[in-house]
């Protein structure tokens, strides 16, 4: 390495770092993931020097050249990485200068590494926050075409894990759409404020050339510019908004891998998991282990480490930039990456899914789930709700004494405990009655989950 990348930053320092001191100081192991953020960031810059005639076309054309060939090493993996440089910043810069000589050091003319790291992480989010998005949409299309397929297919619901009324497993599998369309939004509303543009704030306090902030914010994408250089340069809220965000969507997520393992199971039988997707035992040939599933929610803890990691992280920070912001990059990169992972493997596991139909109507009969319908009856022969309650309780120990659900009991066993119940009585405590009868908007009817997926369909394709 020349001398002179060796001094790029000794400044008023007499004495070289300590080895164990530089291993400690730098980052360039994990922020050399924004390398190619870091070039693009830097060719808006060189462009808009340019143009504000702080730099000379010539000086560009030799500078653009230069960051161009960097960009092709780093793609084809050639780059050589230099610990004692720190950071991906400063490699780049070196190794620019070493190829193009002394001209190389004036892209660095009015900005600081402050503004250069800001601006590359917003890059970064802002394109991966894009892929989440793409693959959220992308999980949300295959829960509508299997809620579509199973709309009529009725399985039980539960409250406190135990059965409580029937639903269709096609309203189930809405539920976990409106929990990753809500997931969505939060981030969609998170990439307007992760969009705006910190290069112009320097080390914190702006610069003294005429530059343009405004033109590089156009030219890397940006709605507009942070409107302050302190909090531009220090300040990491929107990345611990998205890995709030995250945490929420992995917590989803983590809850739906739940229900399928638990659905998966032999005790509850209700589904088949895609054997892509588990793993056999070492000693037990007979397992069929749903280890995907238990990894995505395990891996949800990591997600949620790292956002309070990241909120732990700034919270005692006085403006401006500090030097514990080189730490907010790996749990941003780990949760990005973890998240991205899960949702490729939802939306890959979704189309695979198959209920046993059977095994959900057979579960569904069962814990007396039709009870709230067999009171919602008696209440519509003008008996008060509460002493419909007490009705349906006498009702429900007389089936449990028989041994019969209670659609088993006869009109004769039904008016013995009240007069009022009739043979109509029957259209309203089976399955499928119960079920028919949610039809409103948002209920578990087949009629209705036909219409809130092709509703739902015309939301996400706009």
């Amino acid at each position: 390495m020349p001398e002179n990348n060796k001094k790029l930053l000794k400044g008023r320092l007499n004495q070289p770092i300590s080895e164990l001191a530089e291993a400690f100081n730098a980052s360039v192991s994990f922020d050399q993931r924004l390398a190619l953020y870091d070039i693009q960031g830097s060719q808006a810059h060189l462009q808009m020097l340019m143009e504000q005639n702080i730099i000379s076309q010539e000086e560009h054309a030799i500078i653009k050249q230069g960051l161009e060939n960097i960009q092709k090493e780093i793609e084809n993996g050639n780059f050589e990485w230099q610990q004692h440089l720190e950071d991906v910043h400063m490699n780049i810069e070196a190794k620019l200068i070493e190829n193009i000589g002394e001209v190389g050091g004036k892209l660095h003319t009015a900005r600081s590494r402050n503004d250069q790291v800001a601006t590359d992480l917003r890059l970064y989010v802002r394109e991966h926050t894009t892929y989440l998005l793409q693959h959220i949409r992308q999980c949300q299309h295959n829960l509508l075409d299997l809620a579509e397929q199973y709309h009529s297919t009725i399985m039980p619901g539960f409250t406190h894990l135990q059965i409580a009324q029937p639903v269709t497993f096609g309203h189930h599998l809405l539920a976990w759409f409106h929990m990753l369309q809500r997931d969505y939004e939060r981030l969609s509303d998170n990439q307007k404020r992760t969009n705006k543009s910190p290069l112009g704030s320097a080390a914190l306090a702006g610069s003294t050339y005429n530059i343009n902030p405004q033109r590089t914010a156009e030219l890397l994408g940006f709605d507009g510019i942070c409107g302050n250089s302190l909090d531009a340069v220090s300040d990491r809220d929107f990345a611990i908004e998205l890995l709030n965000n995250l945490s929420l969507m992995m917590n989803h997520l983590s809850r739906i891998c739940e229900e399928l393992i638990l659905w998966n199971s032999d005790a509850f039988s209700l589904v088949d998991l895609p054997d892509e997707f588990c793993t056999g035992s070492s000693i037990m040939p007979q397992k069929k282990n749903p280890d995907i599933f238990e990894l995505i929610r395990g891996k949800s803890a990591r997600v949620f480490a790292a956002s309070n990691s990241l909120i732990m992280l700034m919270k005692s920070q006085p403006l401006a930039y500090n030097k514990d912001n080189q730490e907010d990059k790996e749990p941003i990169f780990d949760s990005l990456d973890t998240c991205l992972d899960s949702l490729r493997l939802f939306a890959q596991i979704l189309p695979n899914l198959k209920p046993k139909k059977e095994n959900m109507q057979t579960m569904a009969a069962k814990g007396y789930s039709t009870a709230t319908d067999v009171a919602d009856y008696i209440v519509k022969k003008g008996i008060p709700f509460r002493k419909a309650y007490e009705i349906v309780g006498e009702i429900v120990r007389l089936a449990i004494e028989k041994e019969k659900q209670l659609h088993q009991l006869t009109l004769p066993q039904l008016q013995s405990i009240h007069s009022l119940i009739e043979e109509d009585i029957y259209q309203h405590i089976t399955l499928e009655g119960c079920v028919n009868a949610r039809k409103h908007l948002g209920g578990t009817a087949p009629e209705q989950v036909k219409k809130s997926v092709q509703k739902l369909r015309q939301t996400i394709s706009t």
